[in-house]
């Protein structure tokens, strides 16, 4: 960092925008975080989550943000107040489906084939691994008391416009996710609708997942108390209302896979818009004299990249300062 230490304004307060965030201030840059919602309020606390690899655009910049990110989420699962936790997976797939999800395969340190006694019935091949997985809400709530532990206050501040946020730091930061559509009239960037059951942990630790080309697909993922089910992508969706016959189809074929599930209470039905995009966008653009370093267009892999692409975010605000 050089001699002047400007200030920096941080549009979005999902897990972009937070992890964007501390990095920032935790390199010593003065922060603040204008949201429209407040992290409990975004997409990101309805994500599964786990970190897994995939060959998005562009390719080699997102795997090596992908490498980035498990480096940071294996030490965080160190941390029992993280909300992070290195699980057991299964992944199961159809050897037959080209899947680009397997171009990152090679960044997952102990993937191994699973045996056909070890896959659910109708699943032709699969592997296990060791991932990280984020309880979001626990995770949202570490990053932002580590926020404000650097001294980053998050601000209720709908931002209608970048000029609106030039006024008040020459470096704005965007991590509007979706909402960069309008902010920046980036109209590749689109609604992908999910979709997920949340219900009570009878007593899983196993992750599984259905690596699949299709628009639906089987996964569940245990937290302490609770078990998130899906999933589901439905392209240009705004309607965040839940369907039905999707929650009946997630919760069936769930039961199908792991019938301890199906003695479990249901407790939520959550829905989210995931900000889809053909490629993901980290880069400089210049609005004057003032500079705005772009970070969004995630997708689904918003907490995959993440730290990856908030140390991209540094590197680039630190590239003239």
């Amino acid at each position: 960092m050089g001699s002047t230490v400007h200030p920096i304004v941080v549009i979005g307060a999902g897990v972009s925008g937070l992890t964007s965030a501390l990095c920032l201030a935790e390199e010593g840059w003065p922060v603040r975080v204008w949201t429209a919602a407040l992290p409990l309020q975004t997409t990101s606390v309805v994500a599964g989550a786990v970190w897994r690899p995939r060959a998005l655009e562009p390719v080699d910049k997102t795997l090596a943000w992908g490498l980035e990110s498990l480096r940071e989420f294996r030490e965080l699962a160190r941390d029992p107040t993280s909300g992070v936790r290195m699980a057991p997976a299964l992944s199961v797939y159809d050897p037959t489906d080209d899947l680009p999800e397997s171009r990152g395969d090679e960044l997952i340190p102990d993937l191994r084939p699973a045996t056909i006694s070890e896959l659910p019935s109708g699943f032709g091949a699969g592997a296990h691994a060791t991932l990280p997985m984020i309880d979001m809400p626990r995770y949202l709530d570490y990053l932002t008391r580590r926020l404000t532990a650097s001294g980053c206050d998050i601000e209720i501040q709908p931002v209608r416009s970048l000029a609106q946020a030039v006024e008040v730091a020459p470096i704005v930061v965007n991590c509007a996710g979706l909402g960069a559509r309008e902010l920046v009239g980036d109209k590749t960037i689109q609604p992908a609708f999910g979709q997920h059951i949340v219900l009570a942990n009878p007593g899983l630790t196993q992750l599984f997942v259905e690596l699949t080309s299709r628009p639906a697909w089987t996964c569940y993922f245990p937290h302490p108390s609770r078990v998130v089910c899906g999933g589901i992508s439905i392209p240009g969706r705004w309607d965040t209302t839940a369907i039905p016959e999707v929650s009946e189809r997630i919760l069936r074929d769930c039961y199908r896979i792991e019938p301890r599930l199906a003695q479990a209470t249901v407790i939520e039905t959550i829905t989210g818009l995931r900000p889809d995009r053909p490629s993901v966008r980290v880069e400089r653009e210049d609005i004057g004299s003032a500079r705005c370093i772009h970070n969004y267009g995630h997708g689904g892999d918003g907490v995959t990249l993440s730290w990856g692409c908030a140390r991209e975010v540094v590197r680039l605000v630190s590239a003239d300062s």
